[in-house]
């Protein structure tokens, strides 16, 4: 098993606590209608709708306002037009950030972003400046719930995931993007109980910084993940348990 960004595992635990502050809804609503704009209204034929749709339940998102947000976004309902837009940049001892983002206002967000990254000791880059660094992996982070870890991570393997972490209490499975549905839908059958399931951006190699920037950069990651318009927000940083704990002792 190799290491990955903790960072994913933070996001993971953090979510649904930190609802008012990065006002969930908003971003659930935009990725829902985007994931519909592309692919279709029906869940069934839509895996990127159905894992939204997953998103917002699991945030406690009322129905009514999960069946707008599709409303919107097949054009049934009245919506803003929307643009998925992806920012590259450095943070403090020249991490690499990659923030994905959905807003109807690309200059407002553009310059929401540069003062963050300015603010937070960083500064936003070129397009392709740390594109790079990053490859897209489907992650399904699993509850061990008695099983041992190994024993679980056996059967995400199995089940043709390329990668596995264990974490805690749980498990990060890390698959390809084509192969996600079918990892999640075997480990369902086996009964074992999954927290969340996305695709994202995983970095292919990370990175150790010094505390003080370690600090430094999580805190410009929580302000990215603030944005209303920001929907992902990823680093190559390896963050020790202790910057963590410290990190959220700061909060």
């Amino acid at each position: 098993m190799s290491g990955h960004n903790k960072w994913s595992s933070i996001k993971h635990q953090k979510g649904v606590a930190d609802a008012k502050r990065g006002q969930i809804f908003t971003k659930l609503t935009r990725e829902i209608m985007v994931a519909v704009r592309e692919s279709g209204a029906n869940p069934e034929s839509n895996f990127r709708l159905r894992l939204a749709v997953e998103k917002a339940r699991a945030a406690n998102m009322p129905l009514d306002n999960i069946d707008r947000a599709i409303q919107r976004g097949s054009g049934t309902a009245d919506g803003a037009t929307l643009a998925e837009m992806v920012f590259e940049g450095y943070g403090p001892g020249g991490s690499a950030i990659l923030v994905q983002a959905v807003s109807d206002n690309r200059n407002r967000i553009v310059q929401e972003v540069r003062n963050i990254f300015n603010r937070g000791g960083g500064s936003l880059g070129e397009a392709g400046c740390v594109a790079w660094l990053f490859e897209n992996k489907g992650v399904i982070i699993a509850e061990s719930n008695g099983l041992n870890s190994d024993e679980l991570a056996l059967k995400a393997i199995d089940a043709g995931a390329d990668d596995v972490n264990a974490a805690d209490k749980a498990v990060e499975i890390y698959t390809r993007p084509d192969a996600l549905e079918k990892v999640k839908g075997v480990l369902e059958k086996e009964k074992i109980h999954i927290s969340s399931t996305e695709v994202c951006m995983e970095p292919k190699q990370t990175i150790e910084l010094s505390e003080k920037d370690a600090l430094q950069t999580l805190k410009l990651l929580h302000k990215l993940e603030e944005l209303d318009d920001v929907q992902g927000v990823y680093s190559n940083v390896e963050f020790s348990s202790e910057v963590l704990k410290k990190s959220q002792e700061q909060v």
